[in-house]
């Protein structure tokens, strides 16, 4: 099996997640300034077998595209034209700073180590991996 990876896509700073080969864990791999990204895409996807990309769609409450949604759209554009053949699937990200923030805490981390922006990020964007892995195990028949 292929892995999944993750986008947790800012302005400044995207953080990236990986499934191990066999989709059971996700795991935590970069944070990359945006400048960057497409570089490391390029580079992780020749050395890695991905079949699958999820990026984060940040929504309201009432359930709209929040206001950075319009940094999002041109990248996931320009991504599926990169990559046709690559499945790139959209997954809410409501609350996964905030998720982050408390795991952080739950973790025992220092206040420091939890004002550092780049962890906050990758780890939101192993929180986004994990919510489409939890999708995609409701989906699975029952015996």
């Amino acid at each position: 099996m292929a892995r999944i990876l993750a986008i947790d896509y800012g302005r400044k700073r995207c953080g990236v997640a990986v499934t191990d080969p066999l989709r059971i864990i996700a795991t935590a791999l970069a944070t990359v300034p945006a400048a960057e990204l497409w570089d490391y895409l390029k580079d992780y996807f020749a050395k890695e077998d991905v079949d699958c990309v999820v990026v984060g769609e940040p929504r309201q409450m009432d359930n709209t595209p929040s206001e950075s949604e319009r940094y999002i759209t041109p990248f996931v554009n320009r991504f599926r034209k990169a990559y046709p053949n690559l499945p790139l699937v959209r997954v809410d990200e409501r609350f996964t700073s905030k998720i982050a923030h408390q795991s952080m805490l739950d973790m025992g981390l220092r206040k420091k180590q939890r004002q550092d922006k780049a962890l906050v990020d990758s780890m939101s964007a192993v929180l986004i991996l994990q919510t489409y892995m939890q999708m995609l195990d409701n989906e699975k028949p029952r015996i």
